[in-house]
């Protein structure tokens, strides 16, 4: 195992720049692209830094300096370039702001891994060992993006998060090709833009919670008042949402609702984000009656699969690993474990098994429900 030169990465800090760098790129291109972002005190990600290579040429492009999303789009949003990313799902959360429907063509190298029988959630750094023999360092992993001027060790690290995605791709779509599931990993690759263009939340965030599935339709409505709330301030005033209201304080407000603002206040001391006029508003929001409307639109909370429901997981878990070993997929990939357990209790035929998975299971999964 050796260890990786420093690669030369043009720092870019003015529009003129970056599409100078681009322009010589053809419109068929693959390209490598990863990001750096902050996200400590913060509800969006704060863009840092954005890593891109092309045949062998690296720039690490400031997004603090400039408005970098006019240069970008017509290269990765429009054109038929395929852009090179790995484990994408965060970096195109905090790219969406630049690209709202990510990039046109999105090849995952962590999907693509797991389909060519190397694992389920593997890591940039794993793959680059096991595809070019290089041990990458950590050394920068938890670092401050923000600050300025980044030091040698950063650029470094950042570059190198880039430099090795066109050998990884070669080799992997090489061995998508070879196992025909080429088309698969594309169907993946664009549910993973899909989830990462949603920038409204969650409609039913309350599904979440299963310590409330017993609850009354009145309660779960109630309850999903309060987290639409959360999510709604929490983009408002750029927090993470646990700091205006986490899921325990949640749950006590909608099981045991405050009868005075007093009583609100003494319950949701610590919450980091709930100042005086977000208390006032919460109160103001829990107060109201749930109606039969709110009722009618708040989907039921799934409960934990008990007796038949159980047994018949347990089914439901064995075919998926079966069929899993018989097309060499980790089970996760094919069916993970949650979405079973939310399919073997409501009977509702998951949004997660459509595409390619509804070809290998519907004929069988249905079957195994509990009658």
């Amino acid at each position: 195992m050796s260890l990786p030169e420093t690669p030369a990465a043009d720092w870019i800090d003015t529009l003129d720049a970056l599409q100078a760098w681009l322009a010589a790129i053809p419109a068929h291109a693959a390209v490598g692209l990863d990001t750096e972002f902050m996200r400590r005190n913060t509800f969006y990600p704060q863009l840092a830094l954005l890593q891109l290579g092309w045949n062998g040429r690296y720039a690490l492009v400031d997004p603090l300096a400039f408005d970098i999303g006019a240069a970008l789009q017509p290269l990765l949003g429009a054109d038929p370039a395929v852009t090179i990313m790995h484990s994408a799902s965060e970096d195109l959360e905090t790219l969406s702001p630049l690209l709202p429907d990510g990039p046109r063509t999105l090849f995952d190298t962590q999907i693509a891994a797991a389909f060519v029988g190397m694992g389920l959630g593997i890591s940039y750094r794993a793959l680059v060992a096991e595809l070019a023999g290089d041990e990458l360092d950590k050394g920068e992993t938890r670092s401050d993006w923000l600050q300025r001027p980044l030091t040698a060790s950063q650029r470094s690290y950042a570059a190198l998060d880039v430099v090795y995605l066109k050998t990884i791709h070669e080799q992997l779509n090489e061995r998508l090709r070879q196992r025909d599931r080429s088309a698969w990993h594309a169907e993946d690759c664009a549910r993973l833009k899909q989830r990462a263009s949603h920038r409204d939340g969650d409609p039913q965030p309350q599904r979440a919670l299963r310590g409330a599935a017993e609850w009354s339709p009145e309660r779960q409505a109630l309850l999903r008042r309060l987290l639409l709330w959360r999510d709604r301030s929490a983009r408002r005033l750029d927090v993470p949402r646990p700091w205006l209201l986490d899921d325990n304080l949640a749950l006590n407000l909608a099981e045991l609702p405050p009868t005075h603002l007093a009583d609100l206040e003494q319950r949701s001391r610590g919450q980091r984000a709930l100042r005086s006029a977000q208390r006032s508003e919460l109160f103001e929001l829990i107060a109201p009656t749930v109606s039969a409307e709110e009722i009618a639109a708040t989907a039921k909370i799934p409960a934990h699969p008990q007796g038949a429901a159980k047994k018949a997981l347990g089914e439901m878990k064995q075919l998926v690993d079966t069929r899993a070993g018989e097309l060499d997929l980790p089970p996760g990939l094919l069916c993970p474990r949650k979405v079973l357990e939310e399919y073997v209790v409501t009977a509702e035929w998951p949004d997660f098994l459509e595409g390619w998975r509804r070809e290998v299971l519907h004929d069988d999964l249905p079957g195994l429900l509990p009658g």
